[in-house]
């Protein structure tokens, strides 16, 4: 099963459920097409919410760190949610886990943007 992507607003923080696996291929590039399109659209503030994905390789990684880069070049911040314990320990040994703001709480994530 590949990535499957939801987007919702909660005020002004766009929040991109992600579910399934982010994997070279499919997943990972909807998520670049999805971050694609909310910098279109002009989103500064973007959630991705990873609390249903099931498993990330290294082009999965790649993703976030572009997807974190593109947001920023726009002006915007790209935060993470719900980390499930596989893809934060993922994120600890690249030492990826430092430059991305993560929550474990929607409400305070959303907050954190003000």
């Amino acid at each position: 099963m590949s990535a499957k992507l939801n987007t919702r607003e909660v005020g002004d923080v766009t929040v991109v459920d992600v579910s399934g696996r982010i994997t070279l291929g499919e997943g990972s590039s909807a998520m670049r097409d999805t971050l694609r399109d909310l910098i279109a659209a002009g989103k500064k503030k973007v959630l991705l919410n990873l609390s249903d994905v099931t498993y990330i390789d290294s082009s999965g990684i790649g993703e976030l760190v572009s997807g974190f880069t593109s947001v920023a070049n726009a002006g915007g911040t790209l935060k993470l949610l719900g980390l499930t314990k596989r893809v934060k320990d993922l994120l600890q040994i690249t030492k990826l886990y430092t430059v991305f703001d993560v929550h474990e709480e929607e409400a305070h994530a959303v907050r954190s943007f003000a």
